[in-house]
C-alpha cells in the first residue's frame, strides 16, 4: 500500500441492486413483505434493464435498492444473473419480523436467530423458494440484523425531523 493517505471515504451504502428473471416476485418481497418504497423505475434496452427503484430509510442515510430485470434474458448484460453474496438489513425487533416473515410464506434459512459475527443478533431469508415456503431472496441471501438501541434511536430521529 503507498503511504499516500487514501483521498475519500465511503460513507455508506448508496445502493444495493438485486437481478431475477421477474422483477414482480422480486417486489413481492422487497416492497410487499418488507416495506420498501416503490420510488420510480427505469428501462433502457441497451443495458437490458427494467428496473423498479425502491428506498429504505430517509434523508442523507437513504440506500436505493433496484431491482431488475432483463428485457431479454437471452442478451447481455445479464442483469438476472450476477450473483450477490448477501445484503445485510438493519430491522428494529428481529424476533417480530422473522415470526410476520414466517406467517407470510418467507423462508428463512436453517439456524434461527443467533449471534452474527459483529456480535449483533441475526438471522436470514433463504435465497429460494420452497413448496412450503413459496417466497424467498429470488437467488439472494438476505441478512436481518437486530438494530441495537442506538441505531433505532438515530433512525427514529431522521424519521421525525
Amino acid at each position: 500500500m503507498s503511504g499516500k493517505p487514501r483521498p475519500f471515504r465511503v460513507l455508506g451504502v448508496q445502493q444495493i441492486a438485486i437481478g431475477g428473471a421477474d422483477k414482480l416476485r422480486l417486489r413481492k418481497l422487497w416492497v410487499d413483505m418488507l416495506g420498501l418504497e416503490l420510488t420510480g423505475s427505469f428501462r433502457s434496452a441497451s443495458e437490458n434493464v427494467d428496473e423498479d427503484i425502491c428506498g429504505i430509510g430517509s434523508g442523507p442515510l437513504r440506500v436505493e435498492v433496484d431491482l431488475m430485470q432483463p428485457l431479454d434474458p437471452d442478451r447481455k448484460p445479464a442483469v438476472h444473473a450476477t450473483p450477490l453474496n448477501h445484503v445485510g438489513l438493519w430491522i428494529d425487533d428481529l424476533p417480530q419480523a422473522v415470526e410476520w416473515l414466517a406467517a407470510q410464506g418467507v423462508r428463512l434459512a436453517p439456524g434461527g436467530i443467533r449471534k452474527g459475527a459483529a456480535g449483533f443478533d441475526i438471522c436470514f431469508l433463504h435465497p429460494k423458494a420452497s413448496d412450503e415456503f413459496p417466497m424467498a431472496g429470488e437467488g439472494v441471501l438476505i441478512e436481518l440484523v437486530q438494530a441495537p438501541p442506538e441505531v433505532v434511536r438515530a433512525f427514529a430521529a431522521l424519521t421525525r425531523g
